[in-house]
C-alpha cells in the first residue's frame, strides 16, 4: 500500500496487519514507514510487513516496489492506492505555480495509475488469478473546496481511473473500487478543527471522525470475495459541510 507512513495510510496498514495481512509499506520517507511497521509493538501480533521507499510518480520506483513485494510475499492480492498530496493551501488558481500543479498531478493521478498498472499486470498473471485495487479518492472527487483546483481535478480524474480499471479488470478477476473520505482526523486535517475556508468565504471549524473508522471500512472492502465489490464508498464526519448546503 502507498502513503503508508502517516495518516490514513498508517491507520489502514495497522488495521490490515492486525487482521493478519502481509503488507508492503510504501512511501517516500523510510523512517515513517518503519514507524508504521513498529506500530503493533510491543507484544503485537499480526501479519508480516516490508518497508519499500517509493516515490509513486517515478516508474522505476513503482517497478521496484512491486518486485520487492512479489519477491517477499509471492503475489499481490490488494493494492490500496493511497499516496496523495493537497498541494499549496489557500492559493488562488491564478497564482498557482505550474510546478505545484504538476507535483499534485504526478502524485495523485500519475502515481495511482502507475501503481494500478503494476498491480494489474501482477494480478492478471498470478495463479490463482486476480486481486483487488482500492483507490483513495476524496470528498473532493464530488465537491471541491475553495482554492483546491489541482487536488480536486486529480480526485475527479481518479474516479474515472477507478471506473475504467474496474471495467477492464472484469475478465481477469480484478475488482476495483474507490473510497471517498471526508475529514478523518489526521495531521492533514488538523486545521479543519480550528477553521477551514468555506464556499461563502467564511472560516469555520469542521467536525472530524476517527481515522480508525476509515481503516475498518477499507478492511471490509479488502476482505470481500472477488465476486463482490464495493464500487464506491463515502465515509465522512457526519456533520461536516458536504451534504446539502452545509
Amino acid at each position: 500500500m502507498t502513503g503508508a507512513g502517516s495518516g490514513i495510510g498508517r491507520a489502514v496498514a495497522v488495521e490490515l496487519l492486525r487482521a493478519g495481512w502481509s503488507v508492503a509499506l510504501a512511501g517516500r520517507r523510510t523512517e515513517t514507514l518503519e514507524a508504521t511497521a513498529a506500530a503493533l509493538a510491543p507484544g503485537g501480533t499480526g501479519g508480516a510487513s516490508i518497508v519499500v521507499r517509493t516515490d509513486v510518480s517515478r516508474p522505476e520506483d513503482v517497478a521496484a516496489l512491486f518486485a520487492a513485494t512479489t519477491d517477499r510475499f509471492g503475489r499481490v492480492d490488494l493494492l490500496f492506492n493511497n499516496a496523495g498530496t493537497f498541494g499549496p493551501g489557500g492559493v488562488p488558481v491564478e497564482e498557482l505555480p505550474y510546478d505545484a500543479w504538476r507535483h499534485v498531478v504526478d502524485t495523485n493521478l500519475n502515481g495511482a495509475f502507475l501503481c494500478a498498472q503494476a498491480a494489474y499486470r501482477q494480478m492478471k498473471e498470478q495463479d490463482p488469478q486476480g486481486g483487488r485495487i482500492i483507490n483513495n479518492g476524496s470528498i473532493s472527487a464530488h465537491t471541491p473546496r475553495p482554492h483546491s483546483v489541482a487536488y480536486t481535478a486529480t480526485k475527479h480524474a481518479l474516479t474515472g481511473l477507478t471506473k475504467s480499471l474496474s471495467l477492464d479488470g472484469r475478465p481477469h478477476r480484478i475488482a476495483v473500487g474507490q473510497i471517498d473520505i471526508g475529514n478523518a482526523a489526521t495531521d492533514m486535517t488538523e486545521r479543519m478543527q480550528t477553521g477551514a475556508l468555506q464556499a461563502n468565504g467564511e472560516t469555520a471549524p469542521e467536525p472530524v471522525m476517527d481515522v480508525a473508522d476509515v481503516a475498518r471500512t477499507v478492511r471490509h472492502m479488502a476482505e470481500l470475495p472477488l465476486e463482490a465489490n464495493v464500487q464506491f464508498a463515502t465515509v465522512l464526519a457526519t456533520a461536516m459541510p458536504y451534504v446539502g448546503r452545509g
